[in-house]
């Protein structure tokens, strides 16, 4: 007779959802980083403090349909997701989120969001943020992710946007000066992301996402981030030159987008093991950096 302690216990496929799993599907790092060019605009477009309200509805409105994208993001990608070691152990991909229920938190997270941009915010606010909504989770993630080399910079717009919506709640209206902070955000993406389609160029290709790595190489991919760096340094001066910002700025994004082109410099000429990775992470760096200097330079005005 066979020792019953021999036989082998059937593993867990997957395990119950927690908190965690559905925080985690609202890509909270990114969220943040969106409610801080959100909170940038806020402030920039008001010479005062902005009331309580504004600033509290207006950030948990512009959050939450955020949220609901990244959330529905998680949904239409989970069969990519789990063939890609960045992503395979995402709780939709895992199963420990089935995708009703995953749609369902989305849905639950995105009316909030609106009917707080609408009732206490404005409209205009409400319809922009929604759109955003559609553009990265419906136009991007359904279609463009997968039909195009250049779908991060088609798809961008949605995720520089909030710069446009911070100002919007504050305003209720679309003015020049945070248009061109989505320049900035819509110029960043590109080689923010490629660099991270670089090191993880084996993984989109094993899903066969056409990432410009996978289509057209990584040589190619290289001299595209480098290219889009030195742009980004030149529209990162259209605050100063319109007369948007002043001094501080001028000095912090000069410093930061030379640290930038370093890595893209080195990332093309002289890379070592890791320098994509180093790139992708300074890139997150340099776009938080950037508006927390704008946000200086604005209640700490130095003109010449």
């Amino acid at each position: 007779m066979a020792n019953s302690a021999s036989v082998a216990k059937p593993a867990n496929i997957s395990q119950p959802a927690s908190w965690r799993d559905y925080y985690e599907m609202t890509k909270p790092n990114v969220v943040l980083l969106l409610l801080l060019t959100a909170l940038v605009g806020m402030c920039l477009a008001s010479d005062n403090w902005i009331d309580a309200q504004t600033l509290l509805v207006g950030l948990f409105g512009i959050g939450a349909l955020s949220s609901a994208a990244a959330v529905v993001n998680h949904v239409v990608d989970h069969e990519i997701d789990s063939k890609m070691a960045r992503t395979f152990n995402r709780p939709v991909a895992k199963g420990r989120v089935s995708t009703t229920q995953a749609l369902v938190f989305a849905l639950v997270l995105g009316l909030l969001g609106f009917i707080a941009l609408d009732l206490w915010i404005n409209r205009l606010t409400a319809i922009l943020t929604l759109a955003g909504l559609v553009g990265y989770a419906g136009i991007y993630t359904l279609f463009l992710k997968r039909a195009t080399p250049q779908n991060i910079v088609i798809g961008g717009l949605a995720g520089a946007i909030p710069p446009l919506l911070g100002w919007t709640a504050v305003t209720g209206e679309i003015h020049a000066y945070p248009l061109l902070l989505v320049l900035i955000v819509f110029t960043w993406t590109p080689p923010h992301f490629w660099a991270l389609a670089i090191h993880r160029e084996k993984d989109y290709a094993k899903a066969k996402i056409p990432m410009l790595p996978v289509t057209h190489g990584v040589e190619y991919t290289k001299t595209f981030v480098l290219l889009y760096t030195v742009l980004l340094f030149l529209v990162c001066l259209l605050p100063y030159l319109a007369g948007m910002a002043e001094l501080i700025y001028l000095a912090g994004s000069t410093v930061l987008n030379a640290g930038f082109l370093y890595y893209a410099y080195k990332l093309k000429y002289a890379p070592e093991e890791g320098t994509a990775m180093q790139t992708f992470r300074y890139s997150i760096i340099h776009l938080m950096v950037l508006f927390v200097v704008l946000l200086l330079d604005h209640y700490i005005p130095i003109t010449l």
